[in-house]
């Protein structure tokens, strides 16, 4: 791996224990249990990690706010929902937070499907929802980036609007990274023009070339005008000493989701984004694609990153991880349960390959 790769591990933010097949203790999302899981990222090489957002759910900055102030390097990938934000709210707060942390906050943008009347919001079709998030992000990054910023948009409308305090730069970055992700076109052309970064679910390496080249073409074609876009890649790795022990792990892992009907998995069930599709429909090619790509969990429960792992000794995993790299994937989210445990496995087993 170039040095340039940064790897981050997953915080499930659940009101329910035992997330994905992680240990049920009635005390999963106290401060203390939230915080020992991010002084562990630090103490085992991890950048940060992916806090998930939704309605039902711990509110996202909040938490990522809080275990924040408690670490030193950790720096939370903060999920949150246009809509649930408005924009001026928002980028004042991820300043504040920023400022705060010294430059540790990174933002994921998420737009799909959601509890929306129970906070009070709104969206319309597909393509309502995707131009409200574009506004969303550009009038973020004004905010940020410019002060008295008059926006009469669509969706959003703000006059002569500072946020204070000014975001500082912090390594080199103007302002937080916006993540984001989704398959569909209206989705793509969205993270062509106004995302620092596009996220991939765990598919085949030819799919992933294939969105790189498709989202490249479409920054040139819609005349991007921001630093050329980064992709990163969220996906379960499930790493063992032995090639052997992983594949008898994994298999076990999804016997039992099978047998409990995908219970406690289920978590992208309802109506499905593009993406979601596309990775439960890759059970049908086989049951283990390009090298040690296994899609059996989506076709017993696994949603989300859960529908595909990358599954073996922690070399094996390396060298796939490795192989995305090659097709420019920069950024990477990991995660398997129970998440403590296994971020410190693979914290000690798998990040010192692929950071040397």
């Amino acid at each position: 791996m170039t040095a340039r790769s940064e790897f981050f591990w997953y915080i499930p933010n659940s009101t329910t224990a035992g997330h994905r097949g992680d240990a049920a203790s009635d005390n999963h999302n106290s401060l203390q249990a939230l915080t020992e899981h991010a002084e562990a990222l630090e103490q085992h090489g991890w950048k940060g990690a992916l806090i998930g957002a939704g309605w039902g759910r711990p509110d996202t900055f909040t938490v990522a706010a809080t275990i924040a102030a408690r670490t030193k390097r950790f720096e939370p990938l903060i999920a949150i929902r246009p809509g649930y934000w408005r924009p001026a709210n928002f980028a004042a707060a991820a300043a504040t937070l920023d400022q705060l942390v010294e430059g540790r906050v990174r933002i994921n943008i998420v737009s799909g499907q959601d509890n929306l009347g129970a906070y009070g919001d709104s969206e319309g079709d597909q393509a309502q929802r995707y131009a409200r998030t574009k506004e969303f992000m550009r009038l973020v990054r004004r905010l940020w980036t410019e002060e008295g910023v008059t926006y009469q948009g669509e969706h959003f409308q703000v006059v002569d609007s500072t946020v204070q305090p000014r975001l500082q730069a912090h390594n080199g970055r103007a302002h937080p990274k916006l993540y984001f992700g989704g398959a569909s076109e209206a989705a793509e052309r969205v993270a062509a023009t106004e995302a620092d970064v596009q996220l991939f679910w765990g598919e085949p390496l030819a799919g992933v070339q294939e969105r790189i080249a498709r989202l490249k073409a479409l920054s040139q074609s819609l005349d991007r005008n921001l630093p050329p876009l980064e992709f990163g890649l969220r996906i379960t790795t499930l790493v063992r000493d032995t090639t052997e022990q992983a594949w008898a792990d994994a298999q076990a892992k999804v016997a039992a989701m099978a047998k409990a009907e995908g219970s406690g998995w289920q978590d992208h069930q309802g109506p499905l984004a593009q993406g979601q599709k596309r990775l439960l429909d890759l059970h049908a090619r086989g049951e283990v694609l390009d090298t040690n790509l296994y899609t059996a969990p989506g076709k017993y429960g696994g949603g989300g990153a859960g529908t595909t792992w990358l599954v073996g000794s922690a070399e094996d995993v390396a060298q796939a991880l490795r192989n995305y790299e090659a097709l420019g994937i920069t950024h990477f989210i990991l995660s398997d349960t129970p998440y403590l445990s296994e971020l410190v496995r693979q914290g000690d087993q798998l990040l010192p390959l692929l950071n040397g």
